[in-house]
């Protein structure tokens, strides 16, 4: 019986992991084992920073919502405590976006929520 090399599976799989490699320099994206390596670390980088992320972006809406309420003479940690006093279930995300570019509104949620803090 002849050997069986299962050629046309194994070269697909390459050619699929070189497609992958594609556009990094010199042999990553030329030899199968430099290749693989590279994007098996560049997946896991892409996994991890999916997370880090949303980490990055809640810090990034804490800054903006702390520079715009200290500018209307109340702490961060204040505002946040009469948010949830004056039951305005508003995220960080919403509250942000609102700093940037509706400052009247955003006013005027500082303004209720000074009252509730009162």
């Amino acid at each position: 019986m002849a050997r069986a090399t299962n050629a046309p599976a194994s070269r697909r799989r390459r050619k699929k992991r070189l497609e992958l490699a594609k556009g990094y320099y010199g042999g990553r994206h030329r030899l199968y084992r430099s290749a693989t390596e590279t994007v098996n670390r560049a997946m896991a980088y892409s996994w991890r920073d999916r997370k880090v992320k949303k980490r990055v972006f809640r810090n990034v809406w804490t800054l903006r919502i702390n520079a715009a309420v200290r500018a209307e003479g109340i702490s961060y940690s204040k505002f946040i405590n009469g948010l949830k006093k004056a039951k305005i279930a508003l995220d960080r995300k919403i509250l942000a976006n609102l700093a940037l570019e509706q400052p009247k509104v955003f006013n005027a949620i500082v303004q209720l929520v000074k009252q509730n803090i009162k």
